[in-house]
C-alpha cells in the first residue's frame, strides 16, 4: 500500500471509529466511575472579564484528551449556549502529556486537569450564570464518549484569585517569542487525496524527544501525527492533511498552529508562512 493510500485508510478508519463511539450511550457506561467535572468560580478582572476554570478529575487509570488528541483520540467539544449574561468564552489549554495508548501516541491528561476559562459578560456588573454541555472522550482499556453538564454562578464581585487557576495559566505553552523561535516556514505539496505539509522551525531544543502537533483552523481538516527530525538549529516536521469528507480544501496559513512538546516544556507557534 502506498503512502497516500495508507493515509486514506487511516482517515477512513478514524471516521469509522468515531462514528461507532458516538453511538454508544454515555450514561450506560457509568461516567461517574471515570471522571468528575466541576467549575471553579474564579474572579472578575478589572476589565470586566471573568476568569473561571473547568476542572476534570479522572479516576484511577482513566485519561482524557487535549484539544488536538492525536490519531487515536476523541476531540473535546464544549457548548456554553445555555449560559446567561455570557457574550464570549475562551479556553487556555495547559501543556498536555504524551500518552501511549495501544502502541499509539495520544495527547491528553491523566489524574487531574484545570482548563482556565476567560469569559466576557454582556453586563460586567452582573453575575454570569455559566452552564455547559461537555462532550469528551475518556480512555482506559477502551475509549468512551461521555456527555457531562456543569453549571455555576460566577459573582460579579468575586475578587480572590484561585491558585489552582493561576497555576494552570502558568502551565500553558510558551509563546514563540518566549521560546526564542526564529524563522518558521511551511511548504505545501499536492497529494492524491490531500496535501503534504513540511514545517521548518528555527528554534532551540525544548529537551528530550521533541514532538510536534499541527492544527488547522478548519475542524474538518485532519492532520496525521508528524514525523519529526532535528537538524541542528532547525526542527523539521512532515505530515499529511486531508478533508474528513474526502473533498478538496484550502489552507489558511495564518490559521495553522504548531505546538512543540519536549521534556517539561511546550511551545505554541501561530501561523506558518511560505518559504
Amino acid at each position: 500500500m502506498g503512502h497516500v493510500d495508507t493515509m486514506t485508510a487511516l482517515v477512513h478508519r478514524l471516521i469509522f471509529v468515531l462514528t461507532v463511539l458516538a453511538a454508544i450511550p454515555a450514561r450506560a457506561v457509568g461516567p461517574d466511575d471515570m471522571i468528575d467535572a466541576r467549575i471553579l468560580t474564579g474572579w472578575r478582572q478589572s476589565d470586566g472579564r471573568h476568569v473561571a476554570a473547568l476542572q476534570f478529575t479522572l479516576h484511577d487509570g482513566w485519561k482524557t484528551y487535549w484539544r488536538a488528541p492525536g490519531d487515536a483520540g476523541i476531540p473535546p467539544r464544549f457548548d456554553w449556549g445555555a449560559s446567561s449574561n455570557l457574550r464570549d468564552s475562551a479556553i487556555t489549554w495547559p501543556a498536555p502529556e504524551v500518552i501511549m495508548q495501544s502502541g499509539v501516541r495520544t495527547i491528553g491528561f491523566t489524574e487531574q486537569v484545570t482548563l482556565p476559562l476567560t469569559l466576557s459578560p454582556d453586563d460586567p456588573d452582573r453575575p454570569i450564570a455559566l452552564s455547559g454541555k461537555l462532550d469528551i472522550g475518556v480512555c482506559k482499556e477502551v475509549c468512551v464518549p461521555v456527555s457531562l453538564h456543569v453549571s455555576a454562578r460566577l459573582p460579579a464581585d468575586a475578587a480572590d484569585r484561585d491558585p489552582r487557576i493561576v497555576a494552570a495559566l502558568a502551565s500553558q505553552p510558551l509563546s514563540a517569542d518566549e521560546a526564542g523561535v526564529g524563522q518558521v516556514r511551511c511548504r505545501l505539496s499536492p497529494r492524491d487525496d490531500g496535501l503534504g505539509l513540511r514545517a521548518e522551525i528555527r528554534m532551540p531544543p525544548v529537551g528530550g524527544r521533541e514532538m510536534v502537533i499541527v492544527e488547522a483552523d478548519d475542524p474538518d481538516v485532519w492532520l496525521a501525527q508528524p514525523r519529526v527530525e532535528r537538524k541542528g538549529e532547525w526542527l523539521v516536521a512532515e505530515t499529511e492533511m486531508a478533508h474528513v469528507d474526502g473533498r478538496a480544501f484550502g489552507v489558511n496559513r495564518s490559521g495553522l498552529r504548531i505546538t512543540v512538546l519536549g521534556h517539561g516544556r511546550a511551545v505554541d507557534i501561530r501561523g506558518c508562512p511560505a518559504p
